[in-house]
């Protein structure tokens, strides 16, 4: 349980930051939150001879409106995506997500960045940034550019980022005023990855779905976004058997493995289960 030996760094700037990734190269490691990092480190699964440390970086936090977007910094809690008005406002499902993220104790300092930056298929805002249709500030010696999150999960643990590249914020556009939202999770216990869960964002007008998107976790080696599913409810008033012929899409896109939480059939179903639990609860919170 005594991680390797380890520099430590702590940068000041995101391009101080930049600069350290690409002097030390494959031997460095960001930490952000550090609640998958750091357990690793203990278990020697993970050794890294430098450890970059982000927590200092003040351009990385806070959330701002920009225009139609809101931009998110990277490491911005847990705790304090729960406790912004504009998000409260703007985007309650992430507010909703993060509260069935581990505990209080980790939100405290996890972060969004890490979060969706280490491509783990079990974390829970991947999949509702695919849903929002987020794009992802991504900063490297070259500059910054943006990655859709729907083109950034390449496979377990394998991203989009390159080497040296830092997630620096995340931007998402808020859905329109009088949407429905719903993140349904089912897990063993408090705190748990989910064994299969479910977002959805929609808006509907005289009774029918007008727009709707769907995003997975944790039932493939990468989050889902599940379009098939969400052009199945447009143009529906949400009706049982639109809603049957939505999760069986979800379903069919699946991939989980079997292990401890159930094997891959039961999974599987759950994922359809979990959306058709987030579809009535989106549906009663669309204006």
């Amino acid at each position: 349980m005594i991680p390797g030996a380890f520099a430590y760094h702590r940068p000041k700037s995101v391009a101080e930051a930049v600069g350290l990734l690409a002097d030390l190269g494959e031997d460095a490691r960001l930490l952000a939150g550090g609640h998958s990092l750091i357990p690793m480190m203990k278990l020697r699964l993970a050794k890294p001879e430098h450890l970059v440390d982000l927590g200092a970086i003040k351009d990385l936090k806070g959330i701002r409106q920009d225009g139609g977007d809101i931009v998110i910094g990277a490491m911005t809690t847990q705790h304090e995506l729960q406790h912004a008005d504009l998000l409260t406002a703007k985007l309650p499902i992430l507010r909703e997500t993060s509260l069935v993220i581990a505990d209080p104790q980790v939100r405290y300092m996890g972060t969004l960045g890490g979060n969706v930056a280490n491509g783990d298929p079990g974390n829970d805002m991947p999949a509702v940034m695919m849903c929002l249709g987020a794009t992802y500030h991504v900063t490297g010696k070259g500059g910054e550019r943006r990655v859709a999150a729907r083109e950034f999960y390449q496979g377990a643990y394998f991203t989009a980022l390159e080497a040296g590249e830092i997630v620096t914020a995340v931007r998402i556009p808020a859905p329109p005023a009088g949407h429905g939202f719903a993140y349904e999770k089912l897990k063993r216990k408090v705190g748990d990855y989910a064994t299969a869960a479910a977002a959805i964002v929609l808006t509907m007008n005289k009774g029918a779905v007008n727009s709707c998107s769907i995003g997975l976790t944790n039932v493939a080696e990468t989050p889902l976004w599940a379009e098939a599913a969400a052009k199945a409810l447009i143009g529906s008033s949400l009706d049982a058997a639109s809603v049957k012929k939505a999760a069986a899409a979800a379903e069919a896109i699946t991939s989980p493995a079997s292990d401890n939480r159930g094997p891959a059939a039961y999974r599987t179903k759950m994922a359809g289960v979990m959306l058709a639990r987030a579809v009535a609860r989106a549906r009663a919170r669309a204006a």
